[in-house]
C-alpha cells in the first residue's frame, strides 16, 4: 500500500468532495495518510478529520508563514493536541524565506520552540523549509534534530545537500515536483538518495503531479509520482511502494502499519 506522508484533506479545496476522494483510497491502493497542522485554526480540523477516518493520521504544528500571532499558549494547545490518539508527528514546522514574512528571527523563534516540543512530547517532526537551507540546517544541529528524527518535506534543495539532511536521521519527501519536465534538481536527488531515506507524499491540494499539473493534487495521483521514482532507480513500482511504506512507518514510528507494505494494491502505479 501507499503511504501519503503528506497531504492537507483539512483544507477548503475538499469541502465539496472529501468524503469521496478518501472513499476512493483503497481503489487506488492508498493506505495511509497524515494531514499536518498549517494554522491555529487546522487543528480542530485535523483533530476531527482523524478521528473520523481509520486511515488518516494526524501532525499539530504551526507553519513558519503563519507563525506571526503565535503565542506560548498555542504551543499548549498543541502540546494537549498531540497527545491525542493518532497524532504522529509535530509539522508542520520550519522557515520559509521565499516571502520574508513574518520576519526570520520570529520564524526562528518558533522553529525552535516547536522543536523543543516535539522532544519533549516524543514525536518526529515535519519540517518546512524553503529559501532557508542554511538556517535550516544550523537550527536542526543547534537543536540536536538528530535525537527527533523527522522528514524534510517537499525536499527543494540540491542532491548534494540532501545528505546532510539524511545522515541526521530525516527523510526527504519526494512527491509531484519529481515528475515535472522542470524537476531536474529533485530528479538527481531521488536518483543519489539511498530509497531507505526517501518518503512519498502530495501536499494536496498542492503540486499535482504530470500528467495533471494545475489541476487540484490528491492521493490518488500518488502513483505517476511512484512510476517516475520506480524509472529513476530503475527498481519496480511494486519495491518504491514497498520501501516508502517501511519508511514511513519507521518516520512516523507506526509499528501498527508495517505489515501493509507489502499489499497486492499496488498494481495502478
Amino acid at each position: 500500500m501507499i503511504f501519503d506522508t503528506h497531504a492537507h484533506y483539512d483544507d477548503a479545496a475538499f469541502d465539496e468532495d472529501r468524503e469521496e476522494v478518501i472513499g476512493r483510497f483503497g481503489e487506488l491502493g492508498i493506505g495511509a495518510v497524515t494531514d499536518p497542522g498549517s494554522t491555529m485554526e487546522s487543528l480542530d480540523r485535523i483533530i476531527a478529520l482523524v478521528g473520523a477516518h481509520a486511515n488518516i493520521y494526524g501532525a499539530l504544528g504551526i507553519h513558519p508563514s503563519e507563525c506571526a500571532e503565535m503565542t506560548e499558549k498555542d504551543l499548549e494547545r498543541i502540546r494537549q493536541g498531540l497527545r491525542l490518539p493518532k497524532m504522529v508527528a509535530v509539522g508542520e514546522i520550519g522557515l520559509d524565506y521565499h516571502w520574508d514574512t513574518p520576519e526570520r528571527k520570529l520564524q526562528q523563534h518558533w522553529f525552535r520552540r516547536q522543536l523543543d516540543l516535539a522532544r519533549e512530547e516524543g514525536k518526529p517532526v515535519i519540517i518546512h523549509s524553503r529559501d532557508a537551507a542554511a538556517d535550516t540546517l544550523q537550527i536542526l544541529r543547534e537543536c540536536r534534530a538528530e535525537e527527533i528524527g523527522g522528514v524534510i518535506h517537499c525536499y527543494s534543495y540540491s542532491a548534494e545537500l540532501a545528505p546532510e539532511f539524511w545522515r541526521m536521521g530525516f527523510f526527504l519527501g519526494v512527491g509531484g515536483v519529481v515528475t515535472f519536465r522542470n524537476g531536474k534538481k529533485l530528479k538527481e536527488t531521488v536518483r543519489k538518495t539511498p530509497l531507505e531515506r526517501i518518503v512519498l507524499e502530495t501536499d494536496s491540494p498542492y503540486m499535482a503531479p504530470e500528467p495533471h499539473r494545475g489541476e487540484r493534487n490528491s492521493s490518488l495521483l500518488l502513483r505517476y509520482v511512484v512510476r517516475q521514482i520506480a524509472e529513476i532507480k530503475e527498481l519496480p513500482a511494486e519495491a518504491v511502494v514497498e520501501q516508502t511504506w517501511k519508511n514511513a512507518c519507521r518516520l512516523y514510528r507506526m509499528e501498527e502499519c508495517k505489515g501493509a507494505g507489502k499489499s497486492a494494491a499496488t498494481t495502478q502505479a
